[in-house]
């Protein structure tokens, strides 16, 4: 019988191999649905498995099935790998098994949270008094934020929504400029406010939401209103203008949100902190951790300038449970519960905490930096082959390409899928402004220079099969 320190060691060798041959395996999986449903299926039996059997076939049958989207030629999503301290942390977490709910049930996360949560305002430039939890993914976080929105604005307009539902309240609506994530749109639903609230002013070629028109919206609604920002849209990566948003949503007392998916990361970096100005003047911010702050899935940040609207749409206390308080601390502890949808919860914030100090802030603007340098190399070589246009050039690591044959023919999907298939990176296609197009999307710290050149050097080749045949 395998002893558990011997099963974790031969697991952390497995998980070794897997991350040192992420430079050498082909990056798309190698199986389809079938196989990997003839390799993973086995009856339900009556008796234990030894745990080494398990893992070890596991392993072995799990991996044609997996994606290198922790590599660095992954280029299709917004998807980055994770930095060393952070998959460790995560391993313990995982080892310690401490249920995040509350302090009295995770002391060491609570506090670990708390910590965090002071960085983090401090890297994204957020006001320190902001309130924060760490969620699954920015899709819970825009619920989170939107919850506390609905709760001041209708708060202000004497209807408890907490107690009283939405039936009879005053109706919400949401201002986008049209190029939203899919997540505000289903976020929306979960509140049970519904899309139709959704109102989508004029915005820029890339996705801008025009302030010069949202005055007029503003005035035509006349009811309690959201408008939803973003810093890093999803196919450009391009910037709405905070400064002047904010002003002018505030000034007919409306909630600005801001989707800044990975966006918001850009505050961390000197170089391109610019992009964010005005920012802090928001009412909400969301981010990702798993994207640019390169922690294991999943781990969402979100944040409200409203902490009291905050709890209120949140919070949640029980008879059976303990909640936060400590006779000799100077400040209560927190109740991760108070500011969180869930309520058993994995401890998100040891794997932030390890990410955050072994990088340092010079650290995190490196992989930032390096990240928007290797994309906008990768849009202008790939931009140069023949039969390419670019679509957008990189504001900061998103670009967009198309390809175009002799006959003016998109041929975009074409290439893609050949990519894909060639195996040294992946791309995804996407669809903006009516046009096919090919993301280039850079997030990972594994991205070299020698994986831009391999990834160059891939494309002309899929040009030159596709030419061919």
């Amino acid at each position: 019988m395998t002893t558990l320190r011997e099963l974790l060691r031969d697991t952390a060798g497995f998980a070794a191999d897997f991350l040192d041959g992420l430079d050498t395996r082909p990056v798309p999986v190698n199986a389809g649905v079938a196989e990997l449903r003839g390799r993973l299926w086995y009856e339900l039996t009556d008796e234990p498995t030894e745990p080494s059997q398990v893992i070890g076939e596991l392993v072995r049958d799990a991996d044609p099935g997996l994606l290198g989207s922790s590599g660095g030629r992954f280029f299709g999503w917004v998807i980055g790998g994770s930095v060393p301290a952070a998959l460790a942390a995560d391993w313990l977490t995982s080892a310690w098994d401490q249920n995040a709910a509350l302090y009295s049930c995770a002391p060491a996360e609570a506090v670990v949270e708390e910590v965090c949560g002071v960085w983090l305002k401090d890297l994204l430039g957020l006001p320190e008094q902001a309130s924060f939890a760490l969620v699954t993914g920015s899709q819970m976080g825009h619920v989170t934020a939107l919850a506390a929105a609905r709760n001041k604005l209708l708060a202000e307009r004497d209807w408890d929504v907490e107690r009283r539902g939405l039936a009879g309240a005053p109706a919400l609506r949401i201002i986008t400029g049209g190029q939203q994530h899919g997540s505000i749109d289903r976020a929306v639903r979960l509140l049970g406010v519904g899309t139709e609230a959704i109102t989508t002013v004029a915005a820029s070629a890339d996705g801008r939401l025009d302030v010069n028109v949202l005055a007029g919206y503003l005035k035509a609604v006349d009811g309690p209103t959201i408008v939803c920002l973003q810093a890093g849209e999803i196919n450009t990566g391009s910037f709405d203008d905070f400064d002047e948003a904010c002003r002018i949503a505030h000034d007919y007392g409306a909630w600005v949100h801001v989707d800044g998916a990975y966006g918001l990361w850009a505050a961390a970096s000197r170089r391109h902190r610019h992009l964010v100005a005005g920012i802090e003047n928001a009412d909400s911010w969301v981010t990702d951790a798993h994207k640019w702050l390169n922690v294991p899935f999943d781990c969402g940040l979100v944040f409200t300038a409203h902490p009291a609207h905050h709890r209120a749409a949140l919070s949640i206390t029980a008879s059976y449970l303990i909640h936060a308080a400590d006779p000799e601390a100077d400040t209560p502890p927190r109740d991760q519960i108070d500011y969180n949808p869930e309520w058993s919860r994995r401890g998100r914030g040891f794997a932030v905490y390890a990410a955050i100090r072994s990088l340092g802030r010079s650290g995190i603007a490196k992989i930032i930096d390096d990240c928007c340098t290797h994309a906008r190399r990768l849009t202008a070589a790939i931009g140069t082959l023949p039969g390419v246009e670019i679509v957008h050039e990189p504001q900061l690591n998103q670009g967009l390409v198309r390809f175009i044959d002799r006959d003016g023919a998109d041929r975009t999907d074409r290439v893609v899928d050949r990519v894909q298939h060639n195996g040294t990176a992946w791309f995804g296609a996407t669809t903006f402004n009516g046009q096919r197009a090919m993301r280039i999307s850079v997030v990972s710290h594994r991205t070299t220079e020698l994986d831009v050149d391999r990834t160059i050097e891939a494309v002309a080749t899929a040009l030159t099969e596709i030419d061919r045949s």
